[in-house]
């Protein structure tokens, strides 16, 4: 027997079927992609990449810095470029809070890639997914791993300075505090342990490594007295000393092993090996360069991957420091 159909029982069935169509399309338009400036930017990646070349060969520290910028985003509220706000007359930035505040650096290098990108393909490039492939380059300048970075973030219009202050991991955290503030984005304790390998660069601020040298006894005592001249028990706040003392500017597994030599800079280092759950990782990366290397960058893919906005979600800066 044959069924008719009427026209408008036809025509509801095609608006949902084209209603169906459009949400699956909405739902890869979404989705990030190593690919996404093939057409509308196809410089984007070598631009930046030869300016983080530029500003690592000219200091070494900046490496670091700009991969600290990328975690320090991601981790308050997604990899939105909210870290790089200025602070305005309608909220206050993250710059000024605590993990943040006379710390971050490397802002000036991310001008300068804005401002490259921004004579070649305005209004296109993310500062999101500058600090992104910055993050990524700045460790192969460093000797570390490849990874490929995915694309198509977009940039917040407000910034959060408290969530900066209740979600970026503090070095004071004991392991179960690190075990938390990993977790609530995700992350088993071997990710956590995997991305705390990036302390195999960059330098830590006296005021924040004074408590463990002078007063903690899971320090090796040589080390803990080789860092007491440059950081004295009052002043010399700012004074430096590198998170990996073996090879402060090679993205190697050292740090992992000054670790099991009591040597971590930070207490929150030496956290990940002292008698807990995570002592097997550490020990499992000090003897195995190539699994730290690759579990480290499938964890960096998969931090560049917390809540980006997409679609027509935020917007692509001008200027990375302030709103369109």
């Amino acid at each position: 027997m044959a069924h008719s159909y009427s026209s408008s029982a036809i025509q509801t069935t095609t608006i949902k079927l084209c209603l169906l169509f459009s949400l699956l399309l909405g739902m890869v338009s979404a989705q990030l992609s190593p690919t996404f400036y093939a057409t509308s930017c196809p410089n984007a990646l070598s631009t930046i990449k030869s300016a983080v070349n530029s500003a690592v060969s000219s200091e070494k520290r900046m490496g670091a810095s700009l991969l600290r910028l990328h975690f320090h985003d991601c981790f308050v509220n997604g990899c939105d470029a909210s870290v790089l706000l200025d602070d305005n007359s309608t909220f206050t930035g993250e710059k000024t809070a605590g993990p943040n505040n006379n710390s971050l650096r490397g802002f000036d290098v991310v001008d300068t890639i804005k401002s490259q990108l921004e004579n070649i393909c305005p209004g296109v490039v993310s500062c999101a997914d500058i600090l992104a492939v910055a993050a990524r380059d700045s460790v192969v300048a460093l000797g570390g791993t490849n990874w490929t970075v995915q694309l198509g973030r977009r940039d917040s219009t407000t910034a959060s300075l408290t969530a900066a202050n209740s979600n970026i991991p503090a070095p004071t955290l004991n392991l179960s505090g690190l075990l938390s503030a990993f977790s609530n984005k995700g992350f088993t304790a071997k990710e956590l342990v995997a991305l705390s390998g990036s302390h195999t660069i960059g330098q830590a601020r006296c005021t924040v490594f004074r408590t463990r040298i002078y007063n903690e006894t899971n320090i090796d005592s040589s080390f803990a007295t080789s860092l007491k001249s440059n950081c004295p028990s009052t002043g010399g706040d700012n004074n430096l000393a590198p998170l990996d003392l073996t090879s402060p500017t090679s993205f190697d597994n050292a740090y992992f092993k000054n670790l099991i030599s009591n040597k971590g800079l930070l207490h929150s280092d030496q956290q990940l090996f002292n008698g807990g759950s995570t002592d097997s990782q550490v020990n499992a990366y000090s003897s195995n360069s190539a699994s730290f290397l690759t579990d480290f960058a499938n964890a960096m893919v998969k931090m560049g991957n917390l809540s980006p906005l997409t679609g027509s979600s935020g917007q692509i800066r001008k200027n990375c420091r302030k709103t369109n």
